[in-house]
């Protein structure tokens, strides 16, 4: 929290560069308790309006003779924020707020907004929900120090976790030339990865094996054995007979002096029945 930044002369409001109220609540009591360091400002109830801008809330006083002009409220040093309703008084947003480097006071202190003329709940849900959005994106600069801040945390249990740091495929290489190289190419220079075959549409599971052994060949000193067989002699020529009776026989080239004869005769030649007559022309 930073004090006497915010207000004019005339008790106006000063906004920062970039930013835009939106919401806008009168007749609220402001007050501080438990405060770590002793300072007059933070003293007693102050009466003014509230601002709520994308990352800040600002409370203007009403008195301009009040030695506490204006308090910003950055969202990222609230803490346990909640909405009280009792039953025989206004209802009021309590919470923590911490000092920001050069805000005018050291520590923290437990504040207390009361809402007489009603809006504390309205006023106390667009507060979480600013909050909540604030921790996303980066407050607009403006040059002035003690307006760049990190994104806010959790308040009253809102808010996004802490983001993880960023992660990059490849490293940034250093700049050589003037320019920057590409990031290396794809294994097997491939522009794109071969896609995966769907289910069924090829077998799956076939174990390597291995090709046979080559055939080793014959033994060594390895010989053929003899070929113990004869031709038969030819029939004499002009005797049909005797070479019809030779291509039948069979012919034993362990026992070279038999031959076996077929002792079948073929059956005599007979037409066959019914047969119709030849005619010679």
């Amino acid at each position: 929290m930073a004090l006497n930044r915010n207000h004019s002369q005339n008790g106006g409001v000063l906004i920062n560069n970039g930013e835009s109220v939106l919401r806008e609540c009168k007749n609220v009591e402001l007050s501080f308790s438990d405060v770590t360091c002793k300072t007059d400002l933070l003293k007693g109830t102050k009466k003014g309006t509230i601002y709520l801008t994308p990352y800040r809330l600002l409370f203007v006083s009403s008195n301009t003779k009040d030695c506490l002009g204006s308090a910003m409220f950055p969202y990222y040093l609230m803490k346990g924020c909640s909405i009280e309703q009792p039953v025989f008084a206004a209802n009021y947003i309590k919470g923590t707020v911490s000092a920001e480097a050069g805000g005018g006071w050291e520590g923290q202190a437990h504040f207390k907004m009361s809402f007489p003329s009603g809006g504390a709940i309205e006023v106390g849900q667009h507060l979480f929900k600013l909050a909540t959005n604030a921790s996303r994106a980066a407050p607009t600069q403006n040059g002035a120090a003690s307006y760049g801040y990190p994104s806010p945390g959790m308040m009253n249990g809102y808010g996004p976790a802490p983001p993880a740091p960023p992660s990059y495929p490849y490293p940034h290489p250093p700049q050589q030339n003037g320019f920057y190289q590409g990031p290396p190419p794809a294994a097997g220079n491939m522009g794109y990865p071969c896609p995966t075959a769907a289910a069924g549409m090829y077998p799956s599971g076939f174990d390597y094996m291995a090709p046979p052994p080559p055939y080793p060949g014959p033994p060594q000193n390895w010989a053929a054995p003899p070929q113990n067989w004869t031709a038969t002699a030819p029939a004499p020529p002009g005797n049909s007979k005797a070479a019809e009776a030779a291509g039948s026989a069979y012919y034993n080239p362990s026992n070279p002096h038999n031959v076996y004869m077929p002792m079948e005769r073929p059956p005599p030649y007979a037409p066959y029945p019914n047969s119709p007559d030849k005619k010679n022309n």
